[in-house]
């Protein structure tokens, strides 16, 4: 039993036409699937990823129209990092938000690694970092106006603020196996605590940053649901069940999602822990060449599609 490195993060936007502008045209990413949220079919649940769908590339959102901004605090996932394999490609990115207009700071080093700060148009905080390897298979996004030299090839480090990092730092080594990188100091004077999992990488860190004083955010369109971590199949999953059970944690039990299979629990201050299983991934209903073409739907779904898609406003 381990886990291998962030499976996808989860986040939320409150209009999913603008958010695939941002994150297919202007990042590159591709949508690799444009279903609904199991949970409440009456919202869009967008997947981005490599060219491939590869596991451990998943940046996703929840559409919630009208939802009202996030207010900044603690117990929140505060940052989510995306990988680039390259210093060049850092620059490249630099000049592009300047084109773009995206809102961004200057380079600095996160973990030993040169790292680009920015936000999409609705406050989500991002950060590119540089990492030379990949995983085998992976595939760059294909974007008219992005090298694939210089594409995002997937996620980076999962940031998060806590009040009480001792609590949320259990969690990780004791129960989930991570251990601890390094310690070091922001630009803003925040310690920060880089833990990794499985061979290692920055797609496979967590980094943890302790503010003791101040409320705790309030969810809005900019942040984070959930962060997920990777397992490798489903008969490794039940086993994390249990321990995360034995360990007296509340939890959803093994959740069936189509496209993999989850384990949800909320850690001691209140972020939420997804783990899931890499298969049987997003290319199980459609081609490589087809992901993110259609609305797709698990089959249990399937008999409401309908009613599903005349609630949804169609994405461009």
């Amino acid at each position: 039993m381990k886990i291998n490195g962030i499976h996808h993060v989860s986040a939320l936007t409150a209009n999913a036409q603008k958010n695939v502008d941002f994150y297919r045209q202007i990042l590159g990413l591709k949508l690799v699937k444009k279903t609904v949220n199991q949970d409440d079919p009456s919202m869009y649940h967008l997947f981005y990823g490599d060219e491939v769908a590869s596991p451990g590339t998943e940046l996703t959102f929840f559409e919630i129209p009208m939802l009202a901004r996030r207010l900044d605090g603690t117990n929140a996932i505060s940052r989510t990092g995306l990988i680039v394999t390259s210093e060049e490609a850092l620059t490249f990115w630099e000049k592009r938000f300047e084109e773009k207009g995206v809102k961004k700071e200057t380079a600095s080093l996160r973990g030993g690694r040169p790292a680009l700060k920015f936000t999409d148009q609705e406050g989500q905080q991002l950060f590119l970092t540089v990492e030379p390897s990949v995983q085998d298979g992976a595939k760059p996004p294909v974007h008219n106006e992005i090298p694939a030299d210089f594409a995002i090839r997937g996620l980076g480090p999962v940031e998060l603020t806590v009040a009480e990092a001792d609590k949320t730092i259990s969690v990780l080594t004791s129960i989930l196996g991570f251990t601890e990188k390094a310690r070091e100091q922001s630009n803003d004077g925040e310690i920060v605590t880089i833990f990794e999992s499985g061979q290692g990488g920055a797609g496979t860190e967590i980094h943890v940053i302790e503010k003791a004083e101040g409320p705790a955010e309030r969810s809005g369109r900019g942040s984070v649901h959930h962060v997920a971590f990777r397992v490798a199949d489903a008969e490794e999953l039940e086993k994390w069940h249990d321990k995360i059970a034995k360990a007296g944690f509340t939890n959803s039990g093994v959740v069936e999602r189509f496209y993999f299979k989850a384990l949800y629990f909320r850690e001691p201050n209140g972020i939420l822990f997804e783990i899931s299983t890499d298969g049987p991934g997003f290319t199980v209903d459609e081609s490589v060449d087809e992901l993110g073409d259609q609305l797709a739907l698990p089959p249990f779904l399937e008999h409401k599609r309908a009613e599903i898609e005349q609630r949804l406003v169609p994405i461009k």
